[in-house]
Parts: C-alpha cells; structure tokens; sequence
C-alpha cells in the first residue's frame, strides 16, 4: 500500500512540474520568430553620472519605450564586467508600454574613469542587440 501511494505522488510531482514550466519556452521563441519582433526607442542609453566615493554602489537604470505592434521581450542583459550586476524585467511590455533595463555598479577597488557597458538583447527590428553605455569618476577615499 506504502508503495502504490509513494508510486502516485511521484508521479503526481513529476506530471505537475512538466504542466507548470511554460514560462521558458515563450521568451526563446519571441527571440527568433521574426513575425513577434517589434521596435523600441531608447528615452536614454548613456549616461555620465560624475563623480563618486570609491566602495560606493551606483543604481543606474535605463528607460526604453515599446513602440511596435507586438509585445517588447528582454531576453538578455549582459554587464560589460564582473563588478557590473544587471536586473532585468520578465514580463513582456505591451506596445505603448515603458520600462527599466537597472544595474548596480560597485565601485570598490575601481578608481579613475569607468566606462560599463550593458548588452540588452530583445524581440526587435533590424537588430536584436542594443548596447548602454555608462561611465563615472570613482576618486578614492579620504
């Protein structure tokens, strides 16, 4: 009897995770079938935000608009360097929507002029791959 029950909920478990998992396979597709491809205007994609104090955490975030027919899917964003953590969105943005590409830039050990690049990939005309760029002034500590 044990093991009929522990037979059906493994196999409950195992049929239960196969139906939920539907979320990875929408985005990849969007990605290559140029049919769901769609525009998108950067509001701004470079940024100078000056000077800084070394070991300080610089939150930079970069607005774009959907201005296509079809939803907006951000595949990818790809920080230039390891002292680079980027955030992405996992919804797609309905044409006429805005949104945030963000990063967090930590500033410990990297004095001087940092130029940091964000490598966005989506669902859009033309080019599938957009480059942000950001630099700052990190001047040691006192």
């Amino acid at each position: 009897m044990r093991y009929l029950l522990t037979c059906f909920l493994a196999a409950s478990l195992i049929t239960g995770c196969q139906n939920n998992d539907k979320s990875g396979s929408a985005a990849p597709k969007t990605i290559t079938d140029s049919t769901q491809f769609t525009t998108i205007q950067w509001l701004d994609s470079s940024k100078d935000f000056g000077k800084i104090e070394e070991g300080q955490k610089l939150e930079v975030s970069f607005r774009f608009k959907n201005t296509g027919d079809k939803p907006l899917v951000i595949e990818r964003v790809q920080p230039s360097c390891g002292c680079t953590v980027a955030e992405q969105s996992t919804e797609p943005i309905a044409p006429g929507g805005e949104g945030l590409v963000k990063a967090s830039f930590n500033s410990q050990g990297r004095t001087g002029v940092n130029h940091k690049t964000l490598f966005v990939t989506a669902n859009t005309k033309g080019t599938q791959s957009h480059s942000l760029q950001f630099v700052v002034q990190v001047e040691k500590k006192p």
